[in-house]
């Protein structure tokens, strides 16, 4: 159970976010408030107030920075993105769960069980309070959760659009990595006691933590393939800083990405390094051009994953065979994961569109006792089999839309007018949603990167036909105007601060 002090925390964070909205920029203020929450709230506390969404350490940062920028700072916060496939997206994402709970409202009995020809039953459990119907009352309720959930994709959209935003996003990420370093590597010496030393509870399953013969960091985050994903992001804003810096802060920053390199071997997860191996070439090497069609590639394959694994096309005994040659441990917990996954999916096929709601509806239960037996590691099958095909197209869908658009912007614009920061951020995205398939990693400051990089396209659309507009007037009154940039071109020296 949490400690007074995680609740405490709860409620300091709303005057903490206040305090750096005062001292800082708009743009570092949201991002410190989302990214600070994340990093250092109590995960699981949470305040449970009726009619309202739970209040914890997603929600609080989230409502916390919304009410400032719209009361203190008089932001006008738009919900629905500017595109027509956008709005469909997010109109889906926020209704759908009202017309799950109507397709929902059914309770599932335990307690028969069909043995051939053969009946048994347990009166006392053939009606269960394990998975009940679900009523008006859990749409509005859920409907609220997705709500507060996207706040940092409305706020990312309005507040972090520039091209000087995006690069702030980078540099919070560096920083943030090199703080956190400090106790992921307290943890990393004597095992992940954090969270139980500061808020008074272990987050998860301590033999989690227990890899390669040492241990893995949790922090104060659910699991630590979160700190060591986040790890990722870090390194690989260190790696794209380092790319585009001066020589004089070239060595700290070379300095930094492998420090940060080596905390990422220390998280000890093989998703994890694999995907910031693979990206580590890509920002150093790559142009914007060929980041983009990466990161478009990475969103194509989370999207269609569902696809290729419910069809069979993806070879599930070869992998785990693969893996085994290297790691039986790590193969035997491939091979679960894929078991539990074909259960599921059978599961959500039964309700594929809307899917069958919450309270565990969605997982495989014992007949007889209604005890959960199922395991769900990644996201798309959470989305799938709570929400159905609608709810997983819509979430995966806007996350997916800022890295199509910002592709097919780059693939259009003149090589100069790119932002050199749109790739590297639109890689650590697209690396994001590839995560979500073995895990849930759908975070705020995920959505917070989406709506960076969607707002990002936006205006850089708004600004280009606004130069058209004005070109065409001139030709047509006859005088004479030099060519209008769709927006600023990016400095000729390279710099950081």
């Amino acid at each position: 159970m949490p400690n007074i002090i995680a609740y405490i925390a709860l409620l300091l964070w709303p005057l903490i976010v206040v305090a750096m909205f005062r001292k800082m920029a708009p743009e570092r203020a949201l991002i410190w408030s989302i990214l600070g929450g994340y990093m250092l709230l109590p995960p699981l506390a949470q305040f449970s107030v009726p009619l309202v969404p739970p209040l914890d350490k997603t929600t609080i940062p989230n409502l916390s920075a919304a009410l400032v920028c719209i009361v203190m700072l008089k932001m006008r916060i738009s919900v629905l993105p500017e595109g027509l496939v956008g709005k469909v997206l997010m109109l889906a994402l926020l209704l759908g769960p009202v017309v799950t709970v109507l397709t929902n409202t059914d309770p599932i009995r335990f307690g028969v069980q069909h043995l051939g020809t053969i009946t048994f039953y347990d009166p006392s459990r053939l009606i269960q309070d394990r998975a009940p119907g679900l009523r008006i009352y859990d749409s509005l309720s859920n409907v609220g959760t997705q709500f507060f959930f996207m706040i940092p994709f409305f706020l990312g959209r309005h507040v972090l659009a520039k091209d000087t935003a995006l690069k702030e996003i980078l540099i919070a990420l560096v920083v943030a990595g090199l703080i956190y370093s400090v106790p992921m590597l307290f943890e990393v010496a004597t095992s992940p006691q954090l969270n139980t030393m500061v808020y008074g509870f272990f987050q998860h399953d301590f033999t989690q933590a227990i890899r390669g013969g040492g241990y893995r960091p949790f922090v104060f985050m659910p699991h630590g393939l979160w700190v060591a994903f986040f790890t990722v992001m870090c390194l690989t804003a260190a790696l794209t800083l380092f790319r585009e810096s001066l020589s004089e802060v070239r060595g700290k920053l070379f300095l930094a990405s492998c420090y940060l390199a080596v905390m990422l071997v220390l998280c000890k997860s093989l998703g994890p390094m694999v995907i910031g191996a693979a990206l580590a070439p890509m920002v150093l090497l790559l142009s914007a051009r060929m980041q983009m069609r990466i990161a478009a590639l990475f969103a194509a394959i989370a999207i269609f994953y569902p696809l290729i694994r419910g069809s069979g096309l993806l070879p599930t005994e070869d992998l785990t065979a693969l893996i085994e040659s290297f790691n039986p441990d790590r193969a035997a917990s491939l091979a679960y994961r894929f078991d539990n996954e074909d259960l599921l999916l059978a599961r959500a096929a039964e309700r594929p569109w809307f899917g069958w709601g919450y309270w565990g509806r969605n997982q495989i239960h014992d007949p007889l006792t209604g005890e959960i037996t199922s395991v769900t590691d990644g996201a798309w099958i959470i989305f799938i089999g709570e929400n159905g095909w609608v709810g997983y197209l819509a979430r995966f869908g806007l996350l997916a839309l800022p890295v199509f658009s910002a592709w097919l912007m780059v693939e259009r614009l003149p090589k100069a007018e790119a932002s050199r920061w749109l790739g590297p951020l639109s890689l650590i995205l697209g690396a994001n949603m590839v995560d979500m398939l073995p895990n849930a990693t759908l975070i705020p400051f995920t959505w917070l990167l989406a709506g960076a990089i969607l707002g990002h396209v936006e205006l850089t659309r708004r600004a280009t036909a606004h130069a058209k507009v004005v070109s065409r007037i001139h030709a047509q009154s006859g005088v004479y105007s030099a060519p209008q940039q769709a927006s600023p071109p990016p400095p000729q020296r390279r710099t950081i601060l």
